[in-house]
This record gives structure tokens, C-alpha cells and sequence, in this order.
């Protein structure tokens, strides 16, 4: 699974990475998070509001920062 964290590095993209890292660590996966922080980059996946979550290539969402249940829910 290949798992992105598309923003430029505001407080609430570090937070998603923290919650997916979080999220991961419940459900004992070891998938590493990568970090997209360039524009052009986040861009090219359609995303207008970051942060964004993105799973083997598909957006599952933008602009907010859902709880570690939801996010477990969404990588399981």
C-alpha cells in the first residue's frame, strides 16, 4: 500500500501525518507515509485544499483531518 500526505507543512498536514502514522501503528501495519510538499506535485492530483490523503494513487479525501478511528477505518 503506498500512502501519501499531500501539504505544503501547515500544522494540520502535520497533524494528518501524525494520525496516519498513529492510525498505522493501531492496526500493525509498517507501510511507510510520504510526504508531498510541493505544489505542483500536490496539484496533479486534483487537490485544491490540503491536507490530503492519498492511498495507491486515489484521493479518499482533502481539506480536513479525520480522527484515528476514521482513518483506520479508511487504511484498513
Amino acid at each position: 500500500m503506498e500512502i501519501k500526505v499531500l501539504g505544503t507543512g501547515c500544522a494540520s498536514c502535520k497533524r494528518l501525518e501524525a494520525q496516519v502514522i498513529e492510525a498505522l501503528k493501531q492496526l500493525n501495519k509498517s507501510e511507510e507515509v510520504i510526504k508531498v510538499t510541493e505544489i505542483k506535485d500536490i496539484m496533479s492530483y486534483g487537490v485544491m485544499s490540503t491536507p490530503a490523503l492519498v492511498v495507491d494513487g486515489k484521493v479518499l479525501f482533502s481539506g480536513q483531518v479525520p480522527s484515528v478511528a476514521k482513518l483506520k477505518e479508511l487504511l484498513m
